[in-house]
């Protein structure tokens, strides 16, 4: 009897959220007011953090910038200022780096109050066959692009708990949902992205802490210095994305309270049919689309050599 009742719930549930949702594709929901909210970007010094911090100035929010690089990010700072009578606060942040992270914290906490809005956004590439990567490399790049998300989180989302009022950002990737040729390191980070903020995202939903949102964003490769090389068989159905593009459509999830992004839509199709094929399909499909040689001119950053935290976590 009690499965009975179980079910009927469920079904009923199941129904009216399956009719929400098809209105919703019909009638845009109601776009949230930002202006006052502290919105922190990481990885704010250029691309898509930068192009982020003036949407978010722009809608009078205040705006906390993280970066490694200094001087970019008070570029960034100085064009989000550009753009009225806003608050932008820029900080020097190693997310790769634990104590360094809760430390840029603690300062953000007591000179600009809570954060009420995290944007995960900070990625490395290394774009090198899985054997040619340095393993400080492959280390670094699950420390910036996926736990570097655990601390952040761990730092910011006590308040938003305690006021039940908040909204976590994670920029994952088309890899963090597809294995990519010659993005070992990048695409396992970013599954752990994905995963991370997608568990989080239960979480919160089963403490009942309805009021703290989620947004998961995966796009194809943008055009920034990151995927400089990078090329497309068809642009049409895959193209590189725009950074402008990419930044707005992340931005109007955010007002939307949208869970899940994904660009561009013909990637929709690619997942569901990976569900569903075999793996040797799997195989001709990305051939098809020029997936197995889209790195293959890839230019990139340099890498860096190691740093003193890679260094420090070889002893610990």
């Amino acid at each position: 009897m009690d499965a009975l009742v179980d079910t009927v719930i469920f079904l009923g549930k199941f129904l009216y959220y399956f009719l929400e949702s098809l209105v919703f594709k019909i009638i845009p929901k109601r776009r949230k007011n930002v202006a006052g909210e502290i919105v922190l970007i990481t990885g704010a010094g250029s691309g898509l953090g930068r192009q982020l911090a003036m949407k978010f100035a722009s809608h009078k929010a205040t705006v906390v910038l993280w970066d490694i690089n200094q001087e970019s990010n008070m570029e960034t700072c100085r064009l989000a200022k550009e753009k009225g009578d806003v608050k932008v606060f820029a900080y020097k942040c190693d997310c790769s780096n634990r104590q360094e992270v809760y430390r840029v914290a603690d300062q953000v906490r007591e000179e600009v109050g809570d954060v009420t809005i995290l944007i995960n956004n900070a990625g490395i590439v290394t774009g090198k066959p899985f054997l040619d990567i340095p393993d400080h490399v492959a280390e670094r790049s699950f420390y910036v692009n996926a736990i570097a998300h655990f601390w952040t989180c761990k730092a910011f989302l006590p308040a938003m708990i305690k006021d039940n009022h908040g909204h976590l950002v994670c920029i994952s990737s088309i890899a963090g949902l597809v294995g990519i040729n010659g993005l070992s390191d990048y695409s396992a980070s970013k599954f752990a992205a994905f995963g991370f903020a997608e568990s989080l995202f239960l979480e919160l939903n089963l403490l009942k802490k309805t009021k703290i949102k989620t947004t998961i964003v995966c796009p194809f490769f943008i055009k920034t210095g990151m995927f400089d090389g990078c090329t497309t068989k068809y642009p049409l159905i895959l193209p590189l994305l725009e950074q402008d593009y990419v930044a707005q459509k992340i931005f109007n999830a955010i007002l939307e309270d949208q869970v899940y992004l994904i660009i561009p839509k013909f990637a929709y199709v690619a997942l569901l049919l990976k569900q569903i094929i075999s793996p040797k399909m799997i195989i001709v499909l990305g051939e098809y689309l020029g997936v197995d040689t889209c790195m293959t001119s890839f230019k990139g950053k340099t890498i860096a050599p190691e740093l003193p935290c890679d260094i420090e976590r070889k002893h610990q």
